[in-house]
């Protein structure tokens, strides 16, 4: 795949460099990364899980990141703790929940995939 877009863009800057004044470089590029963006974003999905636990702390499933966290006894105020567990912050807590999401990619062995790096590391307090 890398080596197509290679020759893919090698061809361009050849064509563009004969005949400057009908390139239009910035648009084939747009294009081109539209295509490429909504090639890898076919491929990949969100899953999500729910995590509970009696007490204060809810960790979540390996691989999984809390994104949001439920506090009982009407307690608003939480932190995500170590990327992995949800924490209610108020005294005497008799339960906490977490949703945990992760982001994964769809590969059918045969099939042609682009290498992409999908960064697990997302930050969890997005607002």
């Amino acid at each position: 795949m890398k080596m197509r877009v290679a020759v893919l863009l090698a061809v361009i800057a050849m064509f563009c460099a004969a005949d400057a004044q009908k390139c239009a470089l910035d648009g084939l590029m747009s294009s081109l990364t539209e295509s490429v963006a909504s090639a890898v974003l076919q491929k990949v999905t969100l899953s999500c899980t729910d995590a509970s636990a009696r007490g204060s702390l809810a960790n979540c499933p390996a691989g999984y990141k809390p994104t949001g966290c439920s506090c009982g006894n009407a307690c608003g105020s939480w932190d995500i703790r170590n990327d992995q567990t949800c924490h209610c912050q108020c005294a005497n807590q008799d339960w906490t929940a977490a949703r945990c999401c992760k982001i994964a990619v769809n590969y059918k062995p045969g099939k042609d995939v682009t290498d992409v790096e999908i960064p697990t590391d997302l930050p969890t307090n997005v607002v």
